[in-house]
């Protein structure tokens, strides 16, 4: 499999469109959970007006009262298509395949599919969340292996977990996170190929949440999980949803590898039911039409990323940041600031700049911060003037 490089975008800069007035006047959890004179840059969701084909698609939806349930692989297949043209993979088989409500909710009902109430879920602190949360709720236990210094799957740590994970002669799943968040990392050919092959070894199947795959820097290449050696007994969740900032608007994909189409062939038929039909409209819209539009948001994050380095480096040195490969997040290592646990009550409370925590995260979360760059580079410059004012 080659990398295929991104178009050299032919659209202005939509991290530059919007005003902070005009952002200010959304509805959404980023901009109402926090008084008006608080800034976010926590939560997931990118400063941006939307790709004119996901607007032209949703707006035709509406004018025709196109509103009923999904059906049909459209979006499966602009996903087949788009995986072929960004990845180079060109073996997403549409028919291992089925339409999910999210992301996260797909992640349920594929740990479902393999596994059991008690059974142990491998995760990679510092992680996202609702991988705690919802591994939780659904009554699986959280088993960790930590990521390494690097912020790199720690190969050892991770067949330490698989073999405590299976010791009682169980079942256990890994839930991987690809691209990671909060760190940005790009797991490699290589690292994934190491994971498929421990899973092989240990009896232990493999769910990837792969939600910011189209979020990755020009110099990065990522590997699906499927297309590795070893992983055809492999699930993956993918969705348009972080890459063109349509959270709102319900719709994933569930993936199975040839060994695990059977699982996914158990996936309960009302499953499908709740994932929004316009929203499915807006995915495949975006996958299929919405390519410059990404290259050009991925431009600005590239220069964010470099903007952000330059500000801490000359307002906030005791901050290490190792710039991510993929994702619009930055994860902030503010433990030299001598703030606690959680810096990011301080940066609230005294700089009125909203941040996530890094101790939901899990281990090693303590002493950090996540920061949104998906926003102007304004807003960005002001949002480190207040980390630094909240210092003094």
């Amino acid at each position: 499999m080659t990398s295929i490089p991104q178009d050299q975008p032919r659209e202005p800069n939509p991290l530059h469109a919007l005003t902070l007035d005009q952002l200010r006047r959304r509805t959404s959890m980023k901009w109402r959970t926090y008084p008006a004179d608080v800034l976010p840059l926590w939560v997931a969701e990118m400063d941006v007006p939307l790709a004119e084909p996901v607007v032209r698609a949703v707006t035709d939806a509406m004018e025709l009262g196109d509103t009923g349930y999904p059906v049909g692989t459209a979006y499966a297949e602009a996903l087949a298509v788009f995986a072929g043209k960004r990845w180079g993979w060109d073996d997403l088989a549409v028919e291992r395949t089925a339409i999910v409500p999210d992301v996260m909710l797909g992640v349920v009902e594929m740990l479902k599919l393999v596994t059991g109430p008690g059974d142990p879920v491998i995760v990679n602190p510092p992680v996202y969340p609702p991988f705690y949360q919802f591994v939780g709720h659904m009554d699986r236990r959280v088993v960790e292996a930590p990521l390494g210094a690097e912020l790199r799957i720690d190969v050892g740590a991770l067949e330490e977990a698989f073999r405590r994970a299976v010791a009682d002669g169980g079942r256990a799943a890994y839930l991987l996170c690809s691209p990671h968040n909060p760190t940005g990392t790009v797991h490699t050919a290589e690292e994934l190929a190491a994971v498929a092959a421990l899973a092989e070894r240990y009896g232990v199947r493999v769910v990837t949440d792969e939600i910011h795959a189209p979020v990755v820097t020009a110099g990065a290449r990522f590997v699906p999980y499927l297309s590795v050696p070893g992983a055809e007994r492999g699930l993956s969740l993918m969705s348009a949803s972080k890459g063109w900032n349509l959270a709102g608007l319900k719709a994933a994909l569930a993936l199975a590898g040839p060994g695990a189409a059977t699982d996914l062939a158990r996936l309960p038929e009302e499953v499908g039911h709740g994932p929004s039909h316009v929203g499915v409209l807006a995915h495949t819209a975006a996958l299929r039409d919405g390519t410059a539009w990404l290259d050009a948001v991925l431009a600005g994050l590239d220069e964010n990323r470099r903007l952000l380095s330059d500000l801490l480096a000359e307002h906030l040195p005791g901050v290490v940041h190792r710039p991510g490969e993929a994702t619009y997040l930055a994860w902030l290592d503010c433990r030299a600031l001598g703030l606690g646990d959680d810096p990011a009550e301080v940066f609230l409370s005294r700089g009125r700049v909203a941040l996530s925590s890094g101790v939901p995260f899990g281990s090693g979360g303590a002493g950090h911060v996540r920061l949104n760059l998906a926003t102007s580079p304004e807003v960005l410059t002001e949002a480190v003037r207040r980390m630094t004012a909240a210092l003094e």
